[in-house]
């Protein structure tokens, strides 16, 4: 009788399942196609850094749109690539390495010669190591930290000689439309792909931010807190990331004939032609549900969830606002 009363009971769920056939789950692509325009925040023009390389081998325009680091990340260096864009310094300079796997890097090819080097604009700020990170209260104001400090360190002990160390914490997070990590101390951004940073030579230095480089490989996350983040490439990244590879050590170009020239690198707001950006608000419902669509595949192709994703593969969706 059980067998006889499971069978039925297969038998009306099967055919309440051909009357009412289940909905296919949304991508995360369409998620965020369907997000209303309140989940979207404008990028404002004076955020943006355009930069525009030299034609391709068939005459094609190639242009790179950089979203600069918002406040109050990495401020001191942005200021500086602010006023180097104003003094117009890239334009000519050329992008001078790209790594497989790791980084497209641009600026004064001949920057390591003093005879050489093109002068610097007056007024760059020199920015103090400290500032690859931030107090955690001071990026996050009202927000909780998530976890207890001693959740972080643990205590190691050598015969009678101990020491405090801080252990890595599972608590990366996307705000403000960029990935960043925290302890309970600090926050500071990570290396994602398409992230770009400042070139710089051994400790102390960090930087003017006249050196730039993007990301075009796996992240490389033993960057972070060791050199600056300043935003992240939004459109054009195919620009940089289809370059030949270097020959040279760490992928520099050996010959001035290998590189590839900048036209100019400007702010936002004195590119005439610049169309509006948006991104999808990562305080928002839809950044939500994208993100763990992300995480958790459930759309046709996919056969099971895999419960979480990295940071990295969580990219913010950016678009073009039509006018």
């Amino acid at each position: 009788m059980r067998k006889i009363i499971l069978f039925a009971a297969a038998l009306l769920a099967s055919s309440a399942g051909a009357e009412e056939p289940a909905r296919p789950v949304p991508s995360p692509g369409e998620i965020a196609a369907a997000a209303p325009q309140a989940d979207w925040t404008a990028i404002a023009p004076a955020d943006l850094l355009v930069m525009d390389l030299a034609p391709d081998a068939k005459g094609r325009a190639r242009r790179v749109v950089i979203q600069l680091m918002p406040a109050p990340f990495s401020q001191g260096w942005v200021g500086n690539i602010r006023k180097l864009a104003a003094a117009r310094w890239w334009d000519g300079l050329s992008v001078n390495r790209v790594q497989d796997n790791y980084v497209v890097q641009w600026g004064d090819a001949d920057g390591e010669d003093k005879a050489k080097a093109k002068k610097l604009p007056a007024g760059l700020a020199a920015v103090p190591e400290s500032g690859y990170v931030l107090p955690y209260r001071t990026a996050f104001p009202g927000v909780q930290i998530p976890y207890a400090r001693e959740d972080f360190f643990e205590t190691k002990c050598m015969n009678d000689d101990c020491e405090e160390l801080e252990v890595f914490p599972p608590a990366d997070r996307i705000d403000l439309g960029f990935p960043f990590a925290t302890n309970t101390r600090e926050a500071w951004p990570i290396h994602c792909y398409g992230m770009v940073g400042v070139g710089r030579d051994m400790s102390p230095s960090t930087g003017s931010g006249a050196e730039l480089y993007t990301v075009i490989g796996h992240a490389p996350r033993h960057l972070d807190r060791n050199i600056a983040l300043v935003g992240r490439v939004i459109e054009g990244i195919e620009h940089l990331s289809s370059l030949p590879r270097g020959t040279g050590a760490l992928g520099f170009y050996e010959t001035p004939e290998e590189r590839t020239t900048i036209f100019a690198i400007r702010i936002g707001t004195t590119v005439t032609d610049l169309p509006q950006y948006e991104y999808l608000s990562t305080e928002s419902a839809s950044f939500a549900a994208y993100a763990d669509a992300r995480a958790n595949r459930r759309d046709p192709f996919f056969i099971r969830p895999a419960g979480g994703a990295d940071i990295c593969n969580i990219p913010v969706p950016v678009r073009r606002v039509m006018k």
